[in-house]
């Protein structure tokens, strides 16, 4: 009879375990699971401009000034200097930030609808979270969380930036690094343009402010157009941080590089929706 009473036990406690382990599946979320499966989607659930083909001046050289890491501090204020000075600029936006401030989803959408000067891309959902090697490694995870920035920050077009990593998908061109070759694969198949940079407006690592001068970084801009070395020929993306323009004085940098590039009458600015490389 004992025997028979533990059976008996024994059977119920796999039964209450097995409906236990169904009842804890059934409610557990797979957000990775879910993002892969929106990628079959995904060119559907992205709207796009109505906009006329852009015609390029082959007079002219393009200037792609690009700011990573928003929303953040300085966002609002780099927005004011560019939006005064009467040029363009593209922010690549990371998800989780813009949930991060109780101001995000509004600086998203006001960067979203100044369009055209503004255009808003995509900088992943968690920009790594700092672990670029692990990020980068596990490839079908990587990919889903750009859709699912693409997703909450409602990006418009298929245009990232990978995190810590200066890779380039384009129609014709492609540069990129063996850590990222699987990434920037999958992300190819969507449809989706990696923008790269061809120079970088820097900053210290302990002041978080910026290394060279606005004549500095003008100085560098010219020769780097000059001497053709940039990416696609005539067409220069600057990368940069809204947040190391935060104090006044270095605002006043970046408005005073403007001023500088805005003294050649063969340079326009121009959101990187219209590089000319883009699929």
């Amino acid at each position: 009879m004992k025997q028979f009473l533990y059976g008996f036990l024994g059977v119920l406690v796999i039964l209450l375990g097995a409906c236990e382990m169904k009842i804890i599946n059934d409610e557990t979320p797979a957000p990775i699971e879910e993002h892969q499966a929106n990628q079959a989607t995904i060119s559907l659930s992205i709207g796009k401009f109505d906009r006329s083909p852009f015609v390029y001046d082959t007079a002219k050289k393009y200037i792609y000034l690009t700011f990573d890491d928003g929303p953040q501090h300085g966002t609002l204020e780099t927005f004011g200097v560019i939006r005064d000075n009467g040029i363009k600029a593209t922010y690549f936006m990371v998800g989780l930030h813009s949930q991060m401030r109780k101001d995000g989803n509004d600086i998203v959408a006001k960067i979203k609808n100044t369009y055209p000067q503004f255009l808003l891309a995509n900088h992943s959902y968690t920009h790594a979270l700092g672990k670029y090697q692990s990020f980068y490694m596990h490839a079908d995870q990587t990919v889903a969380e750009f859709i699912r920035a693409q997703d909450t920050l409602k990006v418009p077009y298929k245009i990232i930036r990978l995190p810590g990593n200066n890779a380039w998908v384009l129609k014709d061109s492609t540069k990129k690094s063996h850590l990222v070759s699987a990434v920037c694969h999958g992300l190819d198949s969507l449809g989706f343009n990696i923008i790269g940079w061809d120079c970088e407006w820097s900053f210290g690592p302990k002041t978080g402010r910026p290394v060279q001068s606005a004549e500095q970084m003008t100085n560098q801009i010219v020769d780097l157009l000059d001497k053709n070395e940039t990416f696609t020929k005539n067409h220069l993306v600057l990368l940069t941080h809204e947040r190391i323009f935060h104090r006044p004085e270095d605002l006043d940098s970046l408005r005073k590089m403007i001023v500088l590039l805005k003294q050649h009458p063969n340079y326009m600015f121009e959101t990187i929706d219209h590089q000319f490389s883009l699929l």
